[in-house]
């Protein structure tokens, strides 16, 4: 499997910052720590006031590695041990006000550093003390949980001397008091099963297909946005899934090949759109983390009580364009609540679909490495892909030719979420046919995605390719823990509705519709 990445650094959504660890009085444990991004950021902010160019209180600085390992007039070269974290002054300085907060050897004498930040110190020195020749540190602003309160209870979107305020708190450890709330418990109905209920009643009451004969295309238009989309009907069916052995480019996770029946379902024409996504992403609702509005009237209607993602900082598009091009960079999770979103206002049970879905419609009745045969070199024509690795972008939806059942940009453009986990032995134990398969997630990592994208070369974008989530899709995301809503690494990766026929029971959607933040790291 190719493994995906983007070069773009971004931070996104401040209110899913949360708290680090509690207080306590024993020795941390040594964790890994990186000097640049760990322990550079908690010196500037906490230490270089008094200890930098400007003040050097007790004749010690800490702006540069030799003056920093030389010492002041207290302690000289012992103030860093590398090795013995504990008996090293830069440390255990940092823990004397938990026994006697006015003694003057307690640093920063002001505000302290909470348990994480010791720990980061701690695990520092406790490694080695390792300092990048020729660093020198700079003064920054120490902002600690009381600086960032009022944004955080606030949410986005913020200004750009928020923005550095919210970095430089992140960078520093996120300092947040043992049982500090930033934001109240939402009041009122909430996103949970008596939630789901009332949108399945609305569903079922709208539901005018009652058979697979009745099916067929349709065009339906958001009604909080006025914005279009087309549904494809697919009849039921039977087909071989996965990759014959004789397949160019196969990989071992697509066999082996097994017959497998598919019920009656709609599918996106296109890839789901910024036009679409964007109005559930950005809202003027007041959010909790977990995407909760922060006021819930009892009466809200059931579109208005769903979760959202909480704001992202920037444009998440990274410039590539929004109008008429696929959304992209959001999580499994983000993907399932749009799809109860737009299901809770049109009366239509909408989903991801499960990887065989997907690679059942994708085929559309062939049975070849691409659509439209075993060719690559025919791919220009069906796909948005990548053959020189010299792509900075995706291309708006339907450009390129539709597959044998109407469908656009199933080889390419971006990569689409599928409902499974991820596993790269799932089709061995299938014999027979395996009627509707799918393979309930219980883990965060790895989930499926189907399709490759314009990041990719041929190889990724047959039919039969499949992609493992991993955890760097999220990798450059600096939030403590990491966003339910946005993976910061994964410009090449959207996603596609699909409609089944059949309306399962109310406990079974909301167990996928919630499934995406299921083991949440």
């Amino acid at each position: 499997m190719r493994r995906f990445y983007s070069p773009i650094p971004v931070i996104v959504a401040a209110t899913g910052l949360s708290a680090g660890f509690a207080s306590a009085q024993e020795l941390p444990k040594a964790i890994e720590v990186d000097f640049m991004t760990d322990v550079k950021p908690l010196i500037e902010g906490a230490c270089i006031h008094c200890h930098g160019p400007k003040e050097a209180e007790g004749e010690y600085r800490m702006d540069t590695k030799d003056a920093t390992f030389m010492g002041g007039e207290s302690y000289g070269e012992d103030v860093i041990k590398a090795g013995d974290g504990n008996d090293s002054p830069v440390y255990w300085m940092t823990t004397v006000h938990l026994d006697d907060p006015d003694d003057p050897e307690a640093m920063p004498p002001e505000r302290p550093l909470n348990e994480r930040q010791q720990q980061i110190l701690f695990s520092w020195i406790q490694n080695g003390a390792e300092w990048p020749e020729g660093v020198v540190l700079e003064e920054k602003p120490r902002v600690t949980y009381e600086g960032v309160k009022a944004l955080l209870q606030k949410g986005g979107p913020f200004k750009k001397s928020e923005i550095e305020t919210l970095r430089y708190w992140v960078e520093q450890g996120a300092d947040w008091p043992a049982g500090a709330v930033a934001t109240e418990a939402p009041t009122g109905p909430a996103d949970d099963l008596a939630l789901v209920k009332r949108i399945r009643e609305t569903i079922l009451e709208n539901s005018k297909e009652k058979s697979e004969a009745e099916m067929t295309d349709y065009e339906n238009v958001i009604p909080k946005t006025g914005v279009k989309y087309d549904m494809v009907a697919i009849k039921g069916g039977e087909f071989t899934m996965g990759s014959p052995d004789s397949e160019s480019a196969r990989a071992d996770d697509e066999g082996p090949q097994h017959k497998v029946k598919i019920s009656p379902f709609w599918m996106g024409k296109f890839e789901v759109t910024w036009d679409m996504y964007e109005p559930f992403m950005i809202t003027d609702v007041a959010r909790n983390k977990d995407g909760s509005p922060q006021k819930v009237d009892p009466d809200a209607a059931p579109v208005d009580i769903v979760s959202s993602p909480t704001t992202p900082y920037q444009e998440m598009s990274f410039g590539m364009g929004t109008n008429g091009y696929p959304a992209i960079c959001m999580t499994q999770h983000a993907a399932l609540k749009f799809c109860e979103w737009l299901s809770a206002q049109t009366g239509h049970y909408y989903r991801l679909p499960t990887e065989a879905e997907w690679e059942y419609a994708a085929r559309a009745g062939t049975t070849t490495a691409y659509h439209f045969g075993d060719d690559p070199a025919q791919l220009g024509e069906y796909g948005v892909f990548d053959p020189s690795q010299t792509r900075t972008g995706y291309e708006k939806i339907g450009t390129k030719k539709p597959n044998p059942w109407g469908l656009y940009d199933m080889h390419g453009n971006v990569l689409e979420w599928c409902l499974d986990q991820y596993d790269e032995k799932a089709y061995e134990g299938r014999t027979g046919v395996t009627e509707n398969p799918f393979v309930r997630p219980t883990t965060r990592y790895p989930r499926v995605a189907r399709g490759g994208s314009w990041y990719d070369t041929a190889d990724y974008v047959r039919v039969a390719a499949r992609t493992a989530s991993n955890a760097d899709w999220k990798q450059q995301d600096p939030q403590l823990p990491k966003s339910i809503w946005y993976l910061t690494d994964a410009t090449w990766l959207g996603f596609r509705l699909v409609r089944p026929l059949e309306v399962p029971e109310a406990e079974t959607i909301h167990d996928i519709w919630s499934q995406g933040a299921r083991d949440e790291e």
